[in-house]
């Protein structure tokens, strides 16, 4: 690359007699990448040079964030030890019930849900929520442990397996999800939170904020059958109400 030229809307390239104008929006990630095939490449140079039409050379930077697991920033150890699903015997009720949206997923039973399993139900009920404006989604638990494992056939000791994936301990009547915002109808909750229990493998539960409804709280649990020997997943919801 003899040299580049930088304008505020457009960049000039010449390459081998052949000149190529690339928008200014495609430009950044451009040279981001000829900067790094230059140190491989002898006969390629980049130089920054003002525009033919003194206009000053502008640099952006673009950011993409690409779709992933959701996983902790930090962790001060790699690996941690297999533990338990926690048994509340004490009567605590903490995470039982909505703090922040006005429609929640509650789980029935203690489970251990991966990374992957979360960012599926999360992205189930963002791409059926994305049409109320203003509308919210929170998730009360995240995946900070590190779960490991073993090639099969492994004889045993030789020290402990390598990081598999992400995952969290959830307690039985704990809150996973939690939607509001946006004046969101009761239909468009119910449906998207039922989404979302079919990516989980364990009995989910439809609760309503007190403060949404006029009266009692009414819970819909969604009882899916999630046996390996089912061929489809059968939901079925069971409304208790004030009867």
């Amino acid at each position: 690359f003899p040299s580049i030229y930088s304008g505020s809307a457009e960049s000039n390239i010449l390459f081998s007699r052949r000149q190529y104008v690339i928008p200014q929006r495609h430009f950044t990630s451009f040279f981001q990448g000829a900067q790094l095939l230059t140190p491989k490449i002898p006969w390629m140079s980049i130089k920054r040079e003002k525009s033919p039409l003194n206009q000053e050379a502008m640099m952006s930077y673009v950011q993409c964030r690409f779709r992933s697991d959701f996983a902790p920033r930090h962790n001060k150890y790699r690996k941690k030890q297999k533990g338990r699903v926690p048994v509340r015997t004490g009567g605590s009720t903490k995470g039982n019930t909505i703090v922040y949206g006005d429609y929640g997923l509650r789980v029935k039973d203690g489970v251990r849900l991966s990374s992957s399993q979360l960012t599926a139900a999360h992205s189930a009920i963002k791409r059926k929520i994305k049409v109320v404006k203003g509308s919210k989604i929170w998730m009360r638990v995240f995946p900070d442990i590190p779960v490991t494992s073993k090639g099969n056939e492994t004889r045993m000791g030789k020290g402990k397996g390598s990081f598999e994936y992400w995952a969290c301990r959830v307690p039985m009547n704990k809150i996973v999800f939690e939607i509001g915002g946006g004046g969101m109808r009761r239909e468009t909750a119910k449906e998207a939170l039922r989404l979302a229990s079919d990516k989980l493998p364990v009995k989910t539960e439809f609760v309503v904020a007190e403060r949404t409804s006029n009266s009692t709280p009414e819970t819909s649990t969604m009882l899916t059958d999630k046996s390996d020997d089912s061929k489809d997943n059968l939901v079925q919801s069971q409304i208790v109400g004030d009867a």
